[in-house]
């Protein structure tokens, strides 16, 4: 006798969890793609390793090199640091197709570049194996530690759908509340995927309290719930440092130049940004790329709300742990705030957010009932810290080399780019290829291994101020909603059928182009405030 199928209940929190979606299948020539990316990678790292001839490799010019890779070049010499610049332009070629077409999984990618710059004798192996300890690499690991203890004791869930109960009392309420949610747990939650996963319930049945259960029953308040929270998602994590790994390893490469660039710097710069970009996409998303009329407006399933209000109350009274989660967290932040030295700004203390970070996660750990989760409770995802140590590998390797710089000054003789070029231009050819280039990646992490060490480069090769390239590039990373393909969260939205490739991408490009033109009032305001760029952007 078999089982009667239940039907589908659109107000049923578990029909929306991430393993229920359908997965985006991948296109012809995506597998075309991944079939070849081996063959591909393997040609091109054989190439230009043996057989290339590259003249600005074979004479390198000493005035683009910093202060590491000239050090280099003096223990070695000019022919093995000519080598050494070969056999790194080799790997990271091979290694951005591999990243690239996913023909092997990005950390196996990461741990063939690790073997491959240690045999080709560009990193010692304590250097290579070094960039898994370091600082920023802990920072991440232990922000995964931080976040599990909202999860683990359903904080982040509970106050979540109470945000909404409390101040969603219509369709507009309802938006800003997703607002500020995601603000709030960006502060917490460094993987982008994790918050969807969290919010993803919630909004997807307020869709259908409104009318809007996608397919052919979508409406621009489906459109809006939906599209809002893949930008916010991503454009909140722009906010805070721990927003991302991608932001992290963007202030490694920074502090790496010589740049003072920490937790509470990054919050500085980029936090008013982030929250103005949410503010001008919910007023272009709501009122005028999808209007809402006052039917879709209202709630179409009379007492749907009280859904939630079940939902609530299944999690009980605040538990003991929740208390102790969310005063752990808020110590971690008063630290991160308050902290001085090079990565600081207010002072009241020397200790970097990587010690506070471990800290905070020691005493979530504590056993006897003081801490609050238990090793198995955290969520690591491994694979993705070995993709970051991979990157981190990258950029220790075009740093010892110089390669980045050497390339820079090469590619912009030959655009006729030289040093009384305006600044502007230098801004504007930067920013705009970090920013479209999201249309086409789909690792932020790759973007940001690719154009951070181009823009650290250009301000090495220009003599230009520390950071004042950089940081505004880095600004820029999390712009990854435009296209289904172009993020984890893009993905895994799309598949709720609530908007098509048209609406994501007349939303998304909108979005992108205004947040250009944000990031160059942002450089001749407040970057000029705090003294990144001292002159602004035109000058």
């Amino acid at each position: 006798m078999t089982e009667e199928k239940k039907p589908f209940d659109p107000l049923d929190m578990n029909n929306y969890k991430i393993q229920t979606l359908a997965t985006r299948q991948k296109t012809g020539f995506e597998l075309w793609m991944q079939r070849l990316g081996i063959p591909i990678a393997a040609f091109v790292f054989v190439w230009i390793y043996w057989f290339a001839q590259i003249p600005f490799l074979e004479t390198i010019k000493l005035s683009n090199l910093a202060a590491g890779a000239l050090n280099r070049y003096d223990a070695v010499g000019m022919a093995e640091f000519s080598r050494l610049n070969y056999a790194m332009l080799a790997i990271f070629a091979a290694a951005i197709i591999l990243w690239i077409t996913e023909s092997i999984p990005s950390y196996l990618t990461s741990l063939l570049v690790i073997l491959a710059v240690i045999l080709t004798g560009v990193l010692s192996e304590r250097e290579a194996y070094a960039q898994l300890g370091h600082p920023i690499m802990w920072l991440n690991i232990l922000s995964f530690v931080l976040a599990s203890t909202l999860v683990k004791t359903q904080a982040a869930k509970r106050f979540a759908i109470w945000f909404v109960l409390k101040f969603g009392k219509n369709a507009q309420g309802v938006f800003l509340s997703f607002l500020v949610i995601n603000v709030v747990l960006s502060l917490f939650i460094s993987a982008t995927t994790a918050k969807a996963a969290i919010l993803l319930p919630l909004f997807m049945v307020i869709a259908a309290i409104y009318g809007a259960t996608g397919g052919e029953k979508r409406n621009n308040f489906g459109r809006n719930i939906v599209l809002q929270n893949l930008f916010q998602i991503n454009v909140s994590a722009q906010g805070f440092m721990t927003g991302s790994g991608a932001n992290m390893l963007a202030a490694m490469m920074i502090i790496g130049a010589g740049g003072a660039f920490g937790w509470s710097q990054w919050f500085a710069v980029a936090f008013p940004m982030a929250l103005l970009l949410l503010i001008i996409g919910w007023i272009v998303g709501t009122k005028i790329m999808f209007p809402m009329s006052k039917d879709e407006q209202q709630p179409q399933i009379e007492g749907g709300m009280q859904i939630l209000r079940d939902e609530l109350a299944k999690l009980g009274e605040v538990k003991r742990e929740e208390y102790k989660a969310v005063t752990i967290l808020m110590g971690v932040l008063f630290m991160w705030f308050t902290g001085g030295g090079e990565t600081g700004l207010i002072g009241l203390h020397d200790i970097s957010p990587t010690v506070v970070a471990f800290m905070g996660a020691v005493i979530a750990l504590l056993p006897g009932g003081v801490g609050v989760v238990k090793w198995n409770d955290v969520d690591i995802p491994w694979h993705l810290m070995l993709f970051s140590a991979g990157a981190y590998v990258v950029g220790a390797g075009l740093d010892t080399t110089g390669l980045a710089g050497t390339i820079v000054d090469v590619v912009f003789i030959s655009l006729g780019v030289y040093d009384n070029t305006p600044f502007w231009v230098l801004f504007a050819v930067l920013t705009g290829a970090m920013l479209f280039s999201a249309l086409i990646f789909q690792s932020k992490t790759m973007r940001c291994l690719i154009f951070v060490p181009i823009a650290i480069g250009v301000e090495q090769r220009f003599g230009l101020p520390i950071m004042s390239l950089s940081v505004p590039v880095a600004l820029l990373i999390e712009h990854v909603y435009v296209l289904p393909f172009n993020s984890k969260p893009a993905v895994l939205l799309y598949n709720t059928n609530h908007y098509n490739w048209g609406d994501t991408f007349k939303f998304g490009f909108t979005m992108m182009v205004i947040a250009w033109g944000v990031l160059f009032l942002w450089g001749e305001t407040v970057m000029r405030w705090l003294g990144y760029l001292p002159y602004g952007v035109f000058h």
